[in-house]
């Protein structure tokens, strides 16, 4: 039997990755969706072989009014083979972000179009929580866990 993934759903969900020299460009750990809400509980790190790690969030900037912004949650620095990093400091993201908007985020109105994941035309851009080693023979495996609300 699926998941139920309708509106006012929330549910458990985690991603597993293999991140080696196979994989050389950023990789996305959560795909955000349009009126979700992501909850990321934890994130473990395992340094298969010696590099850093960068986790950020790709998403709108309220101060900047600008979309598609890099912005970083954590970087490990330079990490020993076989040693773990646990990010389990809880934080939320939108699904989504109004396109064609314009910042920074200094009334209700923009703060609403924020949290409606809408620009008021129907026009989004999802968010994505990605993950950046440092060097291309650097390997990570990596878990998210995280709650999934469906607001639609």
């Amino acid at each position: 039997m699926a998941i139920a993934r309708g509106a006012g759903t929330e549910i458990i969900r985690s991603a597993h990755l293999e991140y080696d020299a196979a994989n050389t460009t950023d990789q996305t750990l959560i795909y955000g969706v349009q009126h979700h809400i992501y909850t990321v509980l934890s994130v473990i790190c395992s340094c298969v072989i010696e590099g850093s790690l960068e986790m950020y969030l790709n998403g709108y900037d309220s101060i900047g009014g600008t979309t598609n912004s890099n912005m970083t949650v954590f970087q490990s620095g330079v990490t020993s083979t076989l040693d773990t990093f646990v990010w389990n400091d809880k934080f939320s993201f939108n699904g989504a972000e109004p396109a064609n908007f314009t910042g920074p985020m200094d009334d209700a109105t923009k703060q609403n179009a924020i949290a409606d994941q809408d620009d008021g035309n129907g026009s989004y851009v999802a968010q994505q929580l990605r993950v950046y080693k440092s060097t291309t023979a650097a390997k990570w495996d990596i878990t998210v866990t995280y709650i999934d609300q469906n607001n639609a």
